[in-house]
């Protein structure tokens, strides 16, 4: 027996054409392929009343809501569950959907799994409490932003196409990405380095675009941490890379101008970290225990791209 398949809008078209010819509901049945059961029961549960008639549209739009409300009544989480406080509790620290189906499969191999798309769908209708699109998710729901690219005002030794393998293939820890995340238009900046293999995340206050202020500031937090090379883009506050490569003892290379991508690691670490510090954000405001709250939890969440585990977790206790 084949399996059974919804009347399309086309099939409902002919129906009510064959009931206004008069013709038997068995007549139509053998027209369009179908049992007379399968008629008997369209007709009667989409009769409009209204019309006193079977009416083709009428029936495809009953049918739409029918299964608009069906979708509603569906629960896959329910709360005071392991699941729904598991989802809750993740999402309060700002985790993606994604990450968070990610690491349930890794820590309850054993148990149901969840689906990603059904928190959003949860998250649409607003029925996790106090949790919202806006409020806890990195693009506050919106599928697309816009980035800017960097002009180059600065002439490298080094791009980032001549990278050696080792660097191109993420094989070891210290080989770091960085960029800045303006404020307002003279409300500070931060400076944001990324490890490229564990995705682990140093970021620094800077008052202003001076280089030699950015070099002091990269150099505090590279100290004691594995640095085996430096990639930055082109602004005028890495102007200062020479001296850098000096007191680091590792090569520093370039992106080239308006290819942001090249530096794809950094770049999307720092869209993280533009959710909790969105443009014209002024980071005088920010002390910097504030800010390394924030690059701990940005450091503690998994990622897809390692399997689930965190940067923290690959970069501070390596295997």
């Amino acid at each position: 027996m084949s399996s059974y398949k919804h009347f399309t809008l086309e099939e409902r078209k002919k129906l009510e054409e064959g009931l206004k010819k008069g013709k038997s509901q068995r007549a139509i049945a053998r027209e369009l392929g179908r049992s007379a059961s399968s008629i008997s029961r369209e007709v009667a549960r989409n009769f409009s009343k209204t019309a006193k008639r079977y009416h083709h549209w009428h029936a495809q739009s009953l049918t739409i809501e029918r299964r608009r409300k069906a979708s509603k009544c569906r629960r896959c989480f329910q709360p005071e569950t392991p699941q729904w406080d598991y989802i809750i509790e993740k999402l309060k620290v700002y985790w993606s959907p994604e990450a968070i189906c990610g690491r349930w499969k890794l820590e309850h191999p054993k148990e149901k799994a969840i689906h990603f798309s059904t928190i959003y769908r949860y998250l649409k209708r607003k029925e996790f409490p106090g949790i919202s699109r806006k409020s806890h998710l990195r693009r506050r729901g919106k599928r697309k932003y816009n980035r800017k690219t960097n002009n180059n005002s600065i002439q490298p030794l080094r791009i980032i196409p001549q990278w050696p393998e080792k660097i191109q293939n993420r094989t070891r820890l210290g080989d770091w990405e960085g960029d800045t995340v303006y404020g307002g238009v003279g409300k500070g900046l931060l400076v944001t380095l990324v490890d490229r293999k564990s995705r682990f995340l140093c970021a620094g206050l800077l008052e202003n675009r001076d280089s030699k202020q950015t070099s002091a500031v990269i150099e505090a937090l590279l100290c004691g941490l594995p640095v085996k090379s430096i990639s930055f883009d082109n602004g005028s506050e890495f102007a200062d890379f020479q001296r850098l490569e000096e007191a680091l003892a590792a090569p520093v290379y370039f992106a080239e101008p308006h290819k942001p991508w090249q530096r794809g690691t950094n770049e999307n670490t720092n869209g993280l970290l533009r959710f909790f510090f969105p443009k014209g954000c002024d980071f005088r405001a920010v002390s910097d225990s504030q800010l390394q709250a924030i690059v701990s939890l940005i450091n503690s969440r998994p990622r897809k791209c390692l399997g689930w585990k965190s940067p923290a977790e690959l970069f501070l206790k390596p295997s």
